[in-house]
């Protein structure tokens, strides 16, 4: 089996959305990419798969959760985000400060161009 065909176990995550042959699906690019990054730190050994699962769950069962599962990734990058706060390897403001920052990038960018941090009025 090559390294392509491993899957990790973070592609079991609980209510992933997947296709009929199993693949994880991902409504955007950076659902993937927050995916990728996940799947990356936890291969070099900064958090266990059971300090995942039990972060990831707890983001999947707060109130308030889209009724459809759409938010399913925003609860992803949510765990990621508080797992790394956690174990002190990323800050809150930090992150916060970079989320706000793409957010405003996001709405300053024109219709079909792509989103870059450059594209914030405030960077």
């Amino acid at each position: 089996m090559s390294a392509c065909e491993i899957v990790s176990p973070l592609a079991q995550s609980p209510e992933m959305p997947k296709s009929d042959d199993g693949a994880p699906v991902f409504p955007e690019p950076w659902a993937a990419e927050a995916f990728a990054m996940t799947v990356h730190l936890h291969e070099r050994g900064l958090f266990a798969w059971s300090e995942w699962a039990e972060r990831l769950s707890a983001e999947l069962h707060k109130p308030g959760r889209a009724p459809d599962g759409s938010d399913y990734f925003d609860c992803w990058v949510a765990a990621l985000s508080g797992l790394l706060v956690a174990k002190d390897i990323a800050d809150a403001d930090v992150i916060a400060d970079l989320q706000r920052s793409w957010q405003r990038a996001a709405e300053a960018t024109p219709h079909g161009k792509p989103i870059v941090l450059e594209n914030d009025p405030q960077r």
